[in-house]
């Protein structure tokens, strides 16, 4: 997808995508650096928008590993169907709402990962909660969310559904970003 082709979608549908720019490589390691590439065997991507995590973590994951991306932007999830393929990919046209239902669809068990990219914060209250609902209970024991967000203002929400969430931060991207690591172990 173009950077204008993004610029349109932010545009159009600015409280679903959080940025009227792709994240950088910079977002993308930070992202990815709690992943343990070798035990993965289900890793979940919310929002991929772009496909800049997606691309990433196809590079890196191993055989045995199944990728889930949902997208429910339209443009966002045909530019992604058209030009990324793998035989472990999952690309669902769906809502960050019904990971349950998806992984039951697909006969998956629950995620190691969930990696998302979901501008929570412009996000309605219950919306947000349902969401942060189905990412708790389709995690492993010791599995994480990642998550990153422009501010800091959601770090009270991410105690209520974690028992430990970890902040990171990175300059290196348009505009900087906090990356939250949650677990509840």
């Amino acid at each position: 997808m173009s950077r204008k082709s993004f610029i349109r979608e932010f545009f159009k549908a600015n409280r679903m995508v959080g940025s009227v720019l792709p994240s950088s490589r910079f977002l993308s390691k930070k992202m990815l650096a709690p992943i343990s590439f070798e035990q993965a065997k289900v890793i979940i991507e919310l929002g991929p928008g772009t496909g800049v995590f997606t691309k990433e973590l196809l590079g890196r994951i191993k055989p045995h590993t199944q990728l889930v991306v949902i997208e429910l932007n339209d443009a966002f999830y045909n530019a992604l169907h058209e030009k990324i393929k793998a035989p472990n990919l999952h690309l669902i046209h769906g809502s960050a709402d019904q990971i349950t239902q998806i992984l039951q669809r697909l006969n998956l068990p629950k995620a190691d990962y969930i990696i998302s990219s979901l501008p929570l914060s412009n996000f309605p209250s219950a919306l947000r909660n349902n969401i942060l609902v189905e990412v708790k209970n389709n995690l492993q024991e010791n599995g994480k969310l990642i998550q990153f967000q422009y501010s800091r203002g959601l770090q009270k929400l991410y105690r209520h559904f974690f028992k430990v969430v970890k902040i990171d931060y990175t300059a290196l991207n348009l505009p900087p970003a906090f990356v939250y690591t949650c677990t509840n172990s």
